[in-house]
């Protein structure tokens, strides 16, 4: 039995609010009626906008990397490209354009590669960009500065020798060589050479690129051409090697204590041509054979020595050198030294020594001749030497009397003989002047010594003579007192 009205099985609101736990708001409408859906908003603009704008932002991004439509460098179109690919097809276009030679019997086509022909592409493109960019629509459809192509040398004639090898005769470098027989570097001079202008193909090849042409005809024409070493450049380093050879040696102060024969100071060096020029080394293991021998050239003791003065200390001559005693020092890296130095177009080598000074003695001499006792005295340092018997001048040819010095001695000579003398002796031995026409000398003609006999001069015994000729030296004061 049914009660309260309601239908079977369907519950009534307040029920279905009751177990639902729904506020009293759920009444308002009928509990089973569907909710309707929520409301979207459509944003059909953004799906739409979102390709342009990708498209959009990668126009801009491109025309941030790109040179501009229109713009060309030496004819090469590179609208559009970036700086890199443009390089390359300026580069791609100049080694491509190729080269007909004419000429009797040849017949040859180069292109740019083979001739080694180069451009800087790489700045040319970024000039281009920068001034030519994309985005800088003012710019568009211009051209842009030639460009200056270069042949490199080697590659270029290799490839015209080959193309024409009858124009090609080949120039000969100037030499130097060391000759024995006059002991010295001699010269042999260099000789031109022929081959194709290169630089009327350089030129044609330019015109053509910068005309944006990919074909030139040149005249294949015969040129000098110059060799890498000259004859002048071949003189100048001979003179220097042979100023080593003049020098070469090892030296303590501008003593050449140690020379090095020309023969052997040649044989340590050697000469290269390079790069249109003479390179010169010397080898060092050669150079230390001859170092190991000179402590026994170089090494001495002191030699203590002796020098003629006159009374007031003037030195008149040297009876005995002075020499300092020296010895050498440490010669390790000498050869290696000497070897960098002789490449140079130094043959002075200087070694180091250590230094033991020697001294010098002083020996004072002069002589007096006394007329009244006919005989000479010669003295040393203040003390008598010897003395001798002698004959001066007889009345009418005295002997002067004064003070003189020693200017001249002669071995032997014929006295008078000559207009004016009363005399004529022949073959006087060891004369030593010390007055005009007066002099110490030989007499064979007398033994009369100790008794006036000369024309004036003073009379000893030969070999009395001679002692005093070689004991008086040039500058020694002599005094004749009466």
């Amino acid at each position: 039995m049914m009660t309260g009205g309601t239908s079977p099985g369907v519950e009534s609101v307040a029920d279905q609010s009751q177990q639902s736990g729904a506020d009293s708001t759920s009444t308002q409408g009928v509990a089973w009626a569907p909710a309707p859906p929520r409301k979207h908003k459509r944003h059909l603009g953004l799906w739409i906008g979102t390709p342009i704008g990708v498209a959009v932002a990668g126009v801009v991004a491109a025309s941030l990397i790109l040179i501009a439509p229109g713009t060309a460098v030496a004819g090469v179109q590179i609208g559009g490209m970036t700086p890199g690919s443009a390089a390359a097809a300026i580069q791609e276009r100049l080694q491509k354009t190729t080269v007909e030679l004419s000429g009797d019997g040849i017949d040859a086509t180069l292109t740019g590669a083979q001739l080694g022909a180069t451009v800087d592409a790489t700045s040319l493109a970024s000039a281009a960009y920068n001034d030519h960019p994309m985005w800088k629509v003012g710019s568009w459809f211009s051209d842009t500065k030639q460009a200056r192509v270069t042949l490199d040398h080697d590659t270029a004639e290799t490839a015209l020798r080959n193309a024409a090898p009858q124009l090609f005769v080949d120039a000969v470098d100037a030499s130097v060589a060391y000759d024995a027989s006059s002991e010295k570097y001699v010269v042999t001079d260099a000789k031109k050479g022929a081959g194709i202008d290169l630089d009327a193909v350089a030129s044609a090849l330019q015109s053509a690129f910068d005309a944006g042409q990919t074909t030139v005809s040149v005249a294949a024409t015969q040129v000098a051409t110059d060799p890498a070493i000259s004859t002048d450049t071949a003189k100048a380093t001979a003179k220097t090697l042979n100023t080593v050879l003049d020098d070469a040696g090892f030296y303590v102060g501008e003593e050449r204590t140690v020379p090095v024969d020309r023969e052997t100071a040649a044989s340590w060096l050697t000469v290269t041509a390079r790069d249109g020029a003479f390179d010169v080394t010397a080898d060092a293991s050669a150079i230390d054979k001859v170092v190991a021998t000179l402590a026994k050239k170089v090494d001495r003791a002191p030699q203590n020595g002796t020098v003629i003065t006159t009374t007031s200390g003037k030195v008149l001559s040297t009876e005995k050198e002075t020499l300092d005693g020296r010895k050498l020092g440490d010669t390790s890296g000498v050869a290696a030294a000497f070897a960098t130095q002789l490449a140079s177009g130094d043959g002075k080598y200087e070694l180091k020594v250590s230094i033991d000074k020697a001294t010098t003695t002083k020996i004072s001499r002069y002589a007096v001749v006394d007329l009244s006792d006919q005989r000479a005295y010669f003295y040393q340092n203040g003390k008598l030497w010897n003395s001798y018997l002698v004959s001066t001048g007889r009345a009418g040819h005295s002997t002067p009397t004064g003070h003189f010095a020693v200017f001249a001695h002669v071995a032997m000579q014929d006295m008078g003989c000559v207009a004016g003398y009363d005399y004529c002796t022949k073959n006087v031995p060891w004369v030593t002047y010390f007055a005009p026409d007066i002099a110490f000398h030989g007499t064979y003609w007398h033994h009369n010594f100790g008794h006036v006999m000369s024309h004036g001069c003073v009379n000893m015994p030969i070999s009395v003579a001679q002692t005093v000729y070689n004991w008086s030296p040039d500058g020694m004061e002599v005094t004749v007192q009466p």
